[in-house]
């Protein structure tokens, strides 16, 4: 089976179906609701769509290892439902969305509000950004100096910082259960997003240097230092794609995209040409980094050939049969989910992607040939014979020598899909260490579509296959060796973390 990352992340995906969500945002200004009312019609009549479009195609409802999906869906749609009545405009639709996507827990599913933007609600903060550190809350950046960066978040009228979290912030985003969401969901509870469905805490308590101050809120509208330090919390200072050497015998891998535009993608293959022609660099450095932060996934295709280059080819497939020698993809063979295969292969010709279209193609001509039969899935490695743990683990002939460089892998909070995959194969080798968070999980389901409804109010996500006994569990995380709790996610800082290690090896 060809590693193409074969699947495109809820995230970053965004690029891809950019076209799509700009008709949706035309299509929502000729269908305004104008009333409360409306808005409630609205929202029954999109979700109802969005839970047939899901029902019909996704790999789930028919995914014999999963036999609570359909109950699972119909709770989800339950617990939207449960807000409709009290919905009385945009920002009360797209947050009934939201509970739509927490209750279906799954981050490759779901719907999303395409609000015009003038019906968006206008953010609000309290002139601070909070971050996630492990264990709490810590202020990151404050226009007042009040709280101090470093300030440990205590609570917020009188109640515990984590249950807000779970109150105000995970009942309506990511999933409290992967650790990584934490680390990025969690400092948006101090910021308003015009959820109608929550109360915005008014009050908060917080330790630095052993004194506790209580801060009284002074919610505005969002400026120029909310959106650099918003991003700037979590992500730290992102470094272009690429490949740098911030000091001698120390190569710095910047891997922020897995999803690249033609410049990102000319840099990773030049990237993974070069070691793959002056290997003699990798082998006789110090470390090599691999920052992926900021990464959320994209296509797994540029990490599987950066490691194909580093480590070499044969070692990597081996490791991999290894760890998950008996995989199967069964694709999801309804119509809709067929002709948005079909579709990819035009797209990868006009990239210039030949391989990956041939790829494609293979599996769009086996998804019509199982709708034609009425059967509900097309498996893709079915004529794969199937092989025992030690066939698994015999390594092909490989003429590079061993990579036994120390690799560092910087994995951000939000790591998912792609990213995750990355990190399957970084990991199968004993050099590697991970730093940074723990990463989010994904689960089973991959590749998605995404298709705007009627109203072009909405536009649903649906996964179009499922992968059976792949080696990583669906909810698995990776968890980092080495925990950056830093407040500033710097490359100053990560590089510090990294020669601290160093020195003790030493």
């Amino acid at each position: 089976m060809k590693n193409f990352a074969h699947r495109f992340t809820y995230t970053a995906v965004a690029a891809l179906f950019a076209v799509a969500s700009l008709t949706g945002t035309s299509q929502a200004q000729n269908n305004l609701p104008a009333t409360p009312a409306a808005w409630v019609d609205a929202f029954k009549k999109d979700l109802d769509l969005a839970y047939q479009e899901t029902l019909e195609n996704h790999p789930g409802t028919h995914d014999p290892r999963n036999p609570d999906f359909r109950k699972n869906l119909e709770t989800a749609r339950s617990n939207a439902l449960a807000l409709a009545e009290q919905i009385k405009d945009a920002a009360g639709y797209q947050a009934a969305f939201n509970r739509f996507n927490v209750s279906l827990h799954d981050g490759h599913a779901g719907a999303q509000a395409t609000l015009p933007p003038n019906l968006a609600p206008g953010l609000r903060w309290p002139g601070f950004m909070t971050v996630w550190r492990g264990d709490s809350l810590y202020v990151y950046a404050s226009e007042n100096a009040q709280p101090a960066v470093g300030a440990k978040l205590l609570s917020c009228d009188d109640k515990p910082v984590k249950d807000l979290i779970m109150e105000n912030v995970f009942s309506f985003k990511g999933r409290s259960d992967e650790a990584g969401h934490w680390w990025y969901f969690a400092r948006q509870l101090l910021i308003d997003y015009g959820n109608p469905f929550i109360k915005m805490p008014k009050q908060c308590v917080f330790s630095h240097q052993g004194k506790t101050l209580t801060h009284t809120l002074a919610w505005q509208p969002v400026n120029g230092n909310f959106e650099t330090w918003r991003t700037r919390s979590y992500n730290g200072d992102t470094l272009p794609t690429g490949l740098t050497e911030p000091r001698k015998n120390l190569l710095w891998v910047a891997m922020p995209n897995f999803q690249p535009d033609q410049a990102e993608r000319e840099t990773l293959n030049q990237m993974t040409k070069e070691i793959a022609e002056h290997r003699d660099r990798a082998l006789h450095a110090d470390a090599i980094v691999i920052d992926l932060r900021e990464n959320q996934g994209g296509s797994s295709e540029w990490s599987r050939k950066f490691a194909d280059a580093l480590w070499g080819k044969n070692r990597v497939d081996s490791l991999m049969r290894a760890y998950s020698p008996n995989s199967d993809v069964w694709w999801r063979a309804s119509k809709n989910n067929t002709e948005y295969v079909q579709s990819l292969v035009t797209r990868f010709i006009s990239e210039n992607r030949t391989d990956t279209a041939a790829w494609i193609k293979r599996h769009a001509d086996g998804m019509q040939a199982a709708l034609d039969k009425g059967d509900y899935f097309y498996v893709e490695s079915s004529t794969r014979p199937k092989v025992t743990a030690p066939a698994a683990t015999k390594a092909l002939p490989e003429n590079t020598v061993e990579l036994k460089t120390p690799v560092y892998v910087i994995v951000p909070g939000q790591c998912a899909s792609a990213c995750l995959d990355a990190l399957d194969v970084f990991t199968r080798f004993d050099n590697t260490k991970l730093i940074g968070a723990p990463s989010s999980a994904d689960s089973t389901y991959m590749e998605i579509r995404i298709k705007t409804l009627p109203s072009g109010l909405a536009r649903v996500v649906i996964p179009n296959k499922v992968y059976v006994d792949r080696g990583r569990a669906a909810g698995q995380i990776y968890t980092p060796a080495i925990t950056v709790t830093d407040i500033a996610w710097s490359t100053e800082n990560f590089l510090k973390v990294v020669e601290t290690d160093l020195a003790k090896t030493r």
